[in-house]
């Protein structure tokens, strides 16, 4: 009791409450594999807010002050919206966590399905095929890891294989972990319903990797279109129309910062959008 409460922070009482809104962060963070309770994560996460968004609004208020001249009340919104886009940015974490291991669990599943397979059927018991997968594969060799871990303290090979398949996000690493313990508990081949299960998630994955293929032209000329051509020629509009209308023909910094701002920002979206749909897979 002692102990629990020497871990309660400043933030505790704050994170306890805006943890039940999020009814769903306490399985993403099992599948992220982030060994912190709800409240735990939220208060680091409330923490982490403050000291972000004091740090941005400070540096946002000497520019606008010796920029802009701008008033209290526009550094006051503006700070709000700092806290809570800092605050809705740090949430993200989890999933992004989550999908990290996801694709990292793909990567290697089919080679690491295939070891065992080959091993199975030289012979070799499935746990020591466990065993030897166990390193080499990356994040499939953490999970077989924890599978060899509970079969060492005594486990049921076929519960403590279950266990583990409930617990990842990746649907291909579920589905050959709970291929093998519903082979197990009905005295099936395991080598020959694994083999089958990997040839499917192969051409699974192939699919996948055509209909990237496919996807990939019309992406990269929207990237070019809205990422490149339009705010180019769309500077150059907006300064011959300006030019027409006040007799300028130059735009202060003031305008031509965000504008700047705005165009790499859309740069990196249409980069992040390309790269995350990108799959990969060893096949």
């Amino acid at each position: 009791m002692v102990e629990n409460m020497e871990k309660k922070g400043v933030f505790y009482p704050l994170a306890e409450v805006l943890s039940h809104r999020f009814v769903d962060l306490k399985t993403k963070l099992r599948l992220a594999g982030i060994e912190k309770t709800p409240v735990e994560f939220m208060e680091r996460v409330i923490g982490n807010t403050i000291w972000i968004s004091l740090t941005l609004i400070i540096l946002v208020g000497l520019i606008m002050y010796f920029v802009t001249q701008t008033d209290l009340l526009w550094l006051i919104l503006i700070g709000i919206v700092i806290i809570f886009a800092v605050f809705n940015y740090l949430l993200i974490y989890p999933d992004a966590s989550l999908m990290k291991r996801k694709r990292e669990l793909d990567y290697e599943i089919v080679f690491a399905g295939r070891h065992i397979l080959i091993a199975l059927k030289s012979g070799m018991p499935l746990f020591d095929t466990f065993v030897g997968t166990s390193t080499g594969y990356g994040e499939v060799s953490k999970e077989l890891k924890k599978v060899v871990d509970k079969i060492v303290v005594g486990v049921p090979s076929t519960q403590a294989i279950r266990e583990v398949a409930q617990q990842t996000p990746s649907k291909y690493f579920s589905r050959v972990m709970q291929q093998i313990a519903n082979s197990l508990a009905s005295g099936a081949d395991v080598a020959d319903s694994l083999e089958a299960v990997l040839d499917q998630i192969s051409k699974e994955q192939m699919i996948l990797l055509k209909e990237y293929s496919q996807k990939l032209t019309p992406m990269v000329m929207f990237y070019m279109l809205f990422g490149i051509i339009v705010p180019s020629i769309g500077v150059v509009l907006a300064v011959a129309l300006m030019s027409v209308l006040t007799g300028e023909t130059q735009f202060s910094s003031i305008v031509l910062l965000p504008v700047f701002l705005l165009i790499v920002l859309l740069q990196f979206l249409f980069l992040g959008v390309i790269e995350s749909s990108r799959p990969k897979y060893l096949i």
